[in-house]
């Protein structure tokens, strides 16, 4: 008896750890990300969850201003962790593309970027993040070198 007690106790121990360890990342999420962005600005975000806890974020970016004229297009991998609750962090890397067009020069980029962050499911379809992305750039006339992005996301999902 005593036995299938310890069994069952474990059982539902279990199956109570593996529950407050999974979490919910939603199939889409679509919304903005508002930051820095190198000086393009508040970009259009995207994420798709594909398996387990991984999910691709694509962003696009623009600015329109007298001194510049400019896109970029980033796509990144994440792995979602859970914290607490509805908190999760995540981490990921990714590349992008962009134009740009200023009274000095005009061209194309390419980048390499890393992603963590921090984000919040709320109970209804609402996600909150702030994360940082370091970019490292490859163009000498605008985006050359390390880049530090810092952002806040607000996401619908759906």
């Amino acid at each position: 008896m005593k036995k299938t007690t310890l069994l069952y106790v474990s059982f539902i121990f279990s199956g109570i750890c593996f529950s407050a360890l999974s979490q919910d990342i939603s199939k889409n999420a679509i919304g903005l990300r508002i930051g820095d962005n190198n000086g393009i600005g508040t970009e259009v975000s995207y994420q798709r969850h594909l398996k387990n806890n991984n999910r691709i974020e694509a962003n696009l970016g623009w600015r329109n201003s007298r001194n510049i004229d400019a896109f970029k297009l980033i796509g990144l991998y994440q792995w979602v962790k859970p914290i607490d609750g509805d908190f999760n962090w995540y981490y990921g890397a990714g590349a992008g593309i962009g134009t740009f067009d200023t009274d000095q020069a005009n061209g194309s980029f390419a980048l390499i970027a890393g992603d963590i962050g921090v984000e919040y499911n709320f109970d209804f379809p609402l996600l909150v993040s702030l994360d940082f992305r370091p970019e490292l750039g490859f163009n000498d006339d605008f985006n050359n070198g390390l880049d530090f992005d810092i952002a806040l996301g607000v996401r619908y999902q759906f």
